[in-house]
């Protein structure tokens, strides 16, 4: 690991100690596999500002294929996405979310950032059933968001592949799956590999 780079980053996304409780408003649970696994990334001011509620890391009930397919502009690489039928469960993290700041029509009335703007206007809402480590399902619906019209794998940056790998390891995801996404953010860009392979 680069001590500086993890400084770096976790000085540019402070975590929010305390985030806000939802105070008996309507929440929705949301399954986040790629840069948000990093509450500090999805809590940020510019982002959902203390308003997604961690939950703690789970994983996808079926197998997904993690893959880089399709380019976002706002990060100026390639983003991540699960498609179905791949070799393994995907781990990530649940948040609960305030449900006006979902859509961009309510959060805009609140003034707010919506989580679909932030995802994206390549990127769909879609159901998805997760468990905890122990198998345990979440019984409460759950929404994560996947690439409306994917394309090949292409290459993700150093910084996006950071906020993945740092949200995971927050989290403490098994170390086989955290190798797992180095693998296919490799597989991506191979001119990462060396930074990616002594993270």
């Amino acid at each position: 690991e680069d001590p500086d780079y993890i400084r770096a980053y976790q000085d540019k996304f402070a975590a929010v100690e305390n985030p806000r409780d939802s105070k008996g408003e309507p929440t929705v649970l949301v399954f986040q596999y790629g840069s948000n696994t990093s509450s500090a990334r999805l809590n940020d001011p510019s982002r959902l500002n203390g308003d997604a509620q961690d939950l703690g890391l789970v994983r996808t009930r079926d197998p997904f294929e993690l893959e880089f397919d399709v380019w976002s502009e706002k990060n100026k690489c390639f983003a991540s996405d699960i498609r179905p039928g791949g070799g393994r469960q995907i781990w990530g993290v649940l948040y609960e979310v305030p449900a006006s700041l979902i859509d961009r029509e309510s959060a805009k009335a609140r003034g707010r950032k919506s989580l679909d703007a932030i995802e994206g206007a390549r990127y769909e809402r879609r159901h998805i059933v997760v468990e905890k480590s122990d198998g345990t399902p979440i019984e409460k619906p759950v929404v994560t968001y996947t690439v409306i019209e994917p394309g090949d794998t292409e290459p993700t940056s150093l910084e996006y592949a950071t906020h993945i790998l740092l949200g995971l390891r927050e989290h403490d995801a098994p170390a086989d799956y955290i190798a797992y996404v180095k693998r296919r953010i490799i597989a991506s860009n191979a001119a990462l590999a060396s930074d990616i392979e002594n993270f």
